[in-house]
């Protein structure tokens, strides 16, 4: 090894957990540490630390970001009930009562609002991967949703006044209790959205007896992690049927019942299709695109996808489900929404009715749709918004903001890149079903997880995608967009370490990338080409033939496929690192 390179500024390195972690050890003990005398401001950001801390480690990250202004971040898991018991039980002397939602919340959406940043995904371009293509023609799945009630049954507005927005319940007392508040500028959008959760319960009962009767195999798909007071609420109250009066017939029909998180779910399901299956998701939004996303696909099926997709997701402002209010009625009565002291909405809700209200920030949206338009531009993409504007207010501003930054740019005599609106279920089925060749597809945090995660799926792996936040004072985090790869994590503990399966081309591409930004911010050639020469390592590695189990059958020549451990291809990598 020849003399280290000297990089000036810091690295702001973000842990988390399980497999992703033990990858990420090794990865910078390998490709930073080892080649490089750099400063890493390292910040463990693992399930048990932030709620030893109660949440104040993501603090830490958001200003340690603000004050360097590159960094790294791993993935880190969200807990579960089960999970959280173990860690209460753990620590006796923490009471759950006083925990800080950022305990046990996903850091994510806190670190992209601390730093105002919103997201962009896009493929690796690796040489000799092929798209997945599932038959799909025929396939005999049907998707189930609601018919009334959440996001479709909302009520928005923009906000005509800067002030305060509150959420106030009128409950059996008579008197207004006060759930909720947030600040508003003038023309912010905000909306408020409930579920009638016995019609939740009718339409769960109508969904497992309808799987049954037709010998389905069935799926549900929530964001019970994120929305938990929302999706949360809805899931407790269909698993609960689900085990008192179906598990029992399910089991005796010879059918399986799978959960899990709808983005996830989305992937899974698109990229490989179980033979019949009834796919029920109660969010009739969600529910209303994918519905329409499978009736296409099983008529026409899924092309060769030869372009290369981009998806930019705006979380900057916490405009939809993931920075809202969510939580169950106490008790029946009427929910209202007062703006700068005038009621501007009231309904009716039972107890455990779920309830969502959520706003977003006029400027950070402006933000947001420049920072698309300026990737565009740059990139040569063509960009296609999904906007529902005709019958959400919500969804308007987006589209005069739009219009607004197109009139600043053609007086500055900037040609804007070309972009169109179309509806939200189009959207999607354009990037799946009819993708451009460099296409970049807005969308909001929600629908950004499950595009960004069925896109990745079709292109061979989520481990083969690349995903940045960006913020507007040009703070840039880059992360892998897969998860913590929990099930490989378990195998890893069995076997006492024997079995380290992981596909660490995400995170290498992220590391890889954040030197790339280091190296533009200070002049630094040495290290900018010692970046290049990383990414093209792990382009060569799998254009070798050398890839882990999750890519198996997935190149252009499987008959030259070595498949290899996570160490053996890290392995791989610095061989062909070192002989660039």
């Amino acid at each position: 090894m020849g003399e280290k390179i000297k990089v000036e500024k810091p690295l702001v390195v973000l842990h988390g957990d399980e497999m992703a972690q033990v990858a990420f050890t090794e990865i910078l003990a390998r490709f930073v540490s080892l080649p490089l005398d750099i400063e890493l401001v390292e910040i463990d950001l693992s399930a048990p630390n932030r709620f030893t801390s109660n949440g104040k480690v993501i603090h830490d990250a958001i200003s340690a970001l603000k004050e360097h202004g590159v960094g790294i971040k791993n993935a880190g898991m969200t807990v579960n009930r089960a999970q959280l018991d173990d860690l209460l039980a753990k620590h006796p002397d923490i009471k759950e009562a006083e925990l800080d939602p950022l305990a046990t919340k996903s850091p994510n959406g806190a670190i992209r609002k601390g730093i105002s940043g919103n997201i962009t995904r896009e493929d690796i371009e690796f040489k000799n991967l092929k798209s997945v293509r599932p038959d799909w023609i025929g396939r005999d799945i049907e998707v189930d949703t609601m018919e009334t009630g959440g996001l479709d049954f909302s009520y928005s507005e923009l906000s005509n006044a800067t002030g305060v927005a509150k959420v106030v319940f009128v409950g059996s007392s008579g008197d207004p209790v006060e759930l909720h508040r947030r600040s508003l500028n003038k023309g912010d959008p905000w909306m408020l959205a409930t579920n009638d959760l016995e019609d939740v319960k009718a339409w769960a009962h109508r969904f497992f007896q309808r799987a049954i009767d037709e010998q389905r195999d069935i799926y549900l798909g929530l964001k019970d992690t994120v929305v938990s007071g929302y999706d949360g609420v809805m899931r407790t109250a269909i698993e609960e049927i689900y085990e008192q009066d179906y598990k029992a017939k399910v089991a005796k029909a010879g059918l399986s019942y799978h959960y899990e998180l709808i983005d996830a779910q989305a992937a899974r399901i698109v990229s490989n299709p179980p033979a019949r299956a009834l796919w029920g998701i109660p969010d009739n939004v969600s529910g209303m695109k994918l519905f329409k996303l499978v009736q296409q696909l099983k008529r026409y099926g899924l092309p060769e996808r030869k372009a290369h997709v981009s998806i930019s997701r705006m979380s900057a402002g916490g405009g939809d489900q993931y920075g809202s209010y969510n939580l169950p009625a106490p008790e029946k009565g009427v929910i209202k929404v007062i703006v700068d002291g005038e009621e501007k909405h009231a309904r009716y809700v039972d107890e455990g009715d779920p309830i969502l209200f959520m706003s977003n920030d006029r400027e950070a949206i402006k933000d947001w749709v420049s920072q698309v338009f300026k990737d565009a531009a740059a990139n040569k993409k063509e960009v296609y918004f999904g906007l529902k504007r005709e019958f959400v207010n919500y969804d308007e501003v987006y589209s005069s903001i739009i219009l607004e930054i197109r009139k600043e740019l053609a007086a500055l005599d900037t040609p804007p890149p070309s972009f169109m609106i179309m509806r939200p279920s189009r959207q999607l089925s354009k990037m799946i079903c009819d993708p451009p060749r460099w296409g970049l597809y807005p969308a909001q945090n929600l629908d950004g997880d499950i595009f960004s995660d069925i896109s990745a799926a079709l292109g061979g792996s989520l481990a083969t995608a690349s995903s940045a936040i960006i913020s507007k004072d040009g703070t840039k985090l880059f992360e892998a967009p897969h998860g913590t790869a929990h099930d490989l994590y378990m195998r890893y503990l069995e076997t006492e370490g024997k079995e380290a399966n992981f596909n660490s081309s995400a995170l290498i591409f992220a590391v890889a990338s954040a030197l790339e930004e280091l190296a533009l911010r200070e002049a630094n050639q040495a290290l900018n080409d010692y970046a290049e020469r990383l990414k093209g390592a792990l382009i060569e590695t799998v254009a070798q033939g050398i890839i882990t189990g999750d890519l198996k059958g997935k190149t252009t020549h499987p008959e030259k496929e070595r498949i290899v451990d996570m160490n053996g291809f890290l392995d791989a990598i610095a061989k062909n690192l070192k002989t660039d």
